[in-house]
């Protein structure tokens, strides 16, 4: 029998986890080729760390799928034959970084002991103090600033040594100085380049169309205006668009659902997608390094500069210990009159394993977000969503799925139903977004064909559209920008209709005006995203104290999808700036906010925020300023990035308890004469880079 629990089921879509490390990367291979070959499976993925299992299958056959889970027993996968199954090896970046600092290493071990047991005592006792030079000018440089900070500690310990003549101490201090700085170094690149390149997709050559021949070229000399070509099973290179061809892309790399996409001529395509079925001919909009990827790596890159408050405190609590280490020198010699004892304390710092974990740990939590389809700017933001007791969500296309549908279209004054859904969707299709779209499709869908009969349009942000039909002014959007913004008049038949349509549970209302008349409403349906009841009940298990809606929809609308969310609070027919304008002041009440939109009309509120969430389709406006962004359109990310960002700083705290409790130890035992200078500061050192690595574990 199997045990795994569920957690996440709509039908025909169900992730299962059986527990963290349950089987190994080529095991999870193993388990999900077997798990295709059930007759009900359409998809499978298989994240070994997490011990996940995301499966797509014919909801026809839910029954049929549990029993056969139920009866799995993955113990198999033990003794399962992994032979054929190939997995990614380390980038070359990692190979070539991995040894590098492998001969770094070995070439600090073999001068010291080259000196120690092979050179005259003389000669390598001179070597010894040639390099302590380089420690005591650092440490007088500390000194001369009046700082007391670790090269100062660093720096006396050498000193003191070299003034009793104990120059293998000194030599032995040096080196475990320099092997612990390396090894700060190569931890803290290797986890960048990790978070690099766990987006980043190299490509060596790709093959064009020139002249009417299709030819490979090396991607240095691929140029902008060329038309490379993608086959099936192959990587997309570059960000394009399509020039002939049709295919079935995957785009989960940046959307995290297996689900495949079609694309054809004029569409536009990302790198980093795979061309599962068909072939695409794509001429090239964005070389590799301005791709969409690219520029997602270079943003967290830059980015990770902003740290956590959390970072900052870490470094001034780390200087700000290094004066009793000085104390507990002079204290220890003082009362022993044994420099050795003394010296010992002097070996152990809390400094480095403090700076080094908190930093590792944050930058791990960014990795880890990247993994799961979330990409965080800084450390800050991280702090910022774990101190968050307010989320605030906008509508459509965050709570909802940002593919509404024309629900009902109803005539007023003369007008026929044909007429305003074909004059709705010629004024429309000038800015196409969600709602837009939706109008557009269903005049396409009903063969409304229509003529460009009007005079340029103006589009007015969060209000709707304005332009001259026929010599008179044509009006289509909110019932704020129509009735409030115009001045447009409701008659009593119109009231009439507009309650009779919310009486029947109608989405969003838009309204088209003609000579300051409504001569039509548009009914909108806009379904409520599967996932999010539930994402709102675990961010409020997780601490969200209040969960509130903003749109600039109508308030029936709004006040339908807040109740079946169960929102603390929303706020209907509001501006962009009345956005921004209700997120300050929930911030002047001293709460801290988190805000997720996807829109240009959401930006005001975004840059009010305490931290930012953009959508996977939001605007490139509201990615640009989002200080994270879903890669996924799925809300559970939500969740997944609160947990994260609570972990990391459980992680952290954890963390100083262990550095505080293990240093004092070293030096009690120190003090006591019971550990001489070169095993403290070899433990002490060893336990730096230990909770370092340890830092680098998974946190979910």
């Amino acid at each position: 029998m199997s045990s795994f629990t569920i957690a996440h089921d709509i039908p025909g879509r169900m992730r299962i986890r059986y527990g963290k490390n349950k089987f190994s990367r080529v095991q999870g291979e193993v388990l999900k080729k077997d798990l295709y070959a059930w007759s009900m499976m359409e998809e499978v993925e298989v994240n070994s760390v997490t011990g996940s299992v995301l499966m797509l299958y014919d909801k026809a056959q839910k029954g049929l799928l549990l029993n056969k889970l139920k009866d799995l027993d993955i113990q198999y996968l033990q003794n399962a034959d992994t032979s054929s199954i190939v997995v990614h090896s380390q980038s070359p970046e990692a190979i070539a970084m991995n040894r590098e600092y492998m001969n770094r290493f070995f070439k600090i071990i073999g001068k010291r002991y080259f000196i120690k047991w092979f050179l005259p005592m003389g000669l390598g006792n001179a070597i010894t103090i040639y390099k302590s030079i380089h420690f005591i000018k650092e440490g007088l440089a500390s000194l001369f600033q009046c700082k007391i900070n670790v090269p100062l500690l660093d720096a006396t310990s050498i000193g003191v040594s070299l003034i009793q003549k104990n120059y293998t101490i000194a030599g032995n201090i040096m080196m475990l100085l320099n092997i612990s700085d390396l090894l700060e170094d190569y931890t803290r690149k290797k986890t960048k380049l990790e978070l690099s390149n766990s987006l980043l997709i190299q490509f060596d050559k790709v093959w064009i169309l020139e002249d009417g021949v299709e030819q490979e070229i090396a991607m240095s000399k691929l140029q902008k205006g060329d038309v490379v070509i993608s086959q099936m099973g192959s990587m997309i290179p570059i960000d394009g668009e399509v020039v002939d061809g049709e295919a079935m892309i995957n785009e989960s790399s940046f959307t995290g659902e297996p689900l495949s996409k079609h694309v054809k001529k004029n569409d536009t395509v990302f790198a980093g997608t795979l061309v599962e079925e068909g072939k695409l001919f794509i001429r090239v909009r964005n070389l590799q390094d301005e791709s969409r990827i690219s520029n997602i790596v270079k943003m967290i890159d830059t980015n990770e500069s902003l740290k956590a408050s959390i970072q900052a405190k870490a470094e001034h609590l780390a200087d700000s210990i290094v004066p009793f280490s000085f104390l507990g020198f002079f204290g220890v010699l003082a009362l022993t009159r044994n420099v050795t004892r003394a010296t010992s304390v002097l070996m152990v710092d809390y400094s480095c394993a403090i700076r080094l974990s908190t930093s590792i740990a944050v930058i791990s939590a960014m990795l880890e977000a990247s993994k799961r389809n979330v990409l965080v700017k800084g450390g800050k933001y991280l702090e910022a969503i774990k101190d968050a007791d307010v989320i605030v969500f906008d509508k459509t296309g965050t709570l909802t799925n940002a593919n509404p549908t024309v629900k009902k279209v109803v005539p007023l004054n003369g007008y026929t139903r044909d007429e305003v859904l074909r004059i709705a969707a010629c004024l429309e299709e000038h800015f196409p977004h969600s709602v837009a779209n939706a109008i557009v499709n269903q005049a396409k869908k009903e063969g409304l064909i229509h003529e460009e009969e009007h005079a340029k349009v103006e589009y007015i942000i969060a209000h709707g559209i304005a332009t001259s039909l026929y010599g008179k002014r044509a009006i289509i959007g909110s019932d704020h920008f129509i009735f409030e913004d115009e001045g447009i008049s409701k008659t009593e038949e119109l009231n009439e209709t507009i309650g009779s349509l919310e009486s029947e549970g109608a989405g969003s209302m838009i309204y088209l005006a003609i000579n300051n008349q409504v001569c039509g409403i548009i009914s909108i349906y806009d379904p409520i995203k599967d996932e999010a009841k539930q994402v709102i009940r675990n961010l409020k298990t997780l601490g969200i104290t209040k969960v509130v809606m903003l749109t600039g929809d109508c308030d029936s609308a709004a006040k339908a999808v807040a109740h079946e969310l169960d929102l603390d609070d929303y706020r209907a027919s509001v501006l962009p700036e009345d956005k921004a304008a209700y997120i300050q002041m929930l911030k002047d009440h001293g709460h801290t906010v988190i805000m997720v939109g996807d829109g240009i009309n959401d930006t005001p509120a975004l840059s009010t925020a305490d931290v930012s969430i953009s959508m996977q389709d939001s605007s490139d406006l509201a990615r640009e300023l989002a200080d994270v962004t879903l890669v996924s359109s799925n809300l559970n990310e939500l969740v997944i990035l609160r947990k994260l960002a609570v972990d990391l700083f459980e992680r952290i705290h954890a963390n100083y308890r262990f550095i505080v409790a293990f240093n004092s130890s070293l030096i009690g035992l120190g003090a006591l004469g019971l550990m001489s200078p070169n095993t403290t500061s070899l433990l002490h050192n060893g336990s730096t880079f230990a909770i370092a690595a340890s830092s680098t574990r998974n946190y979910l």
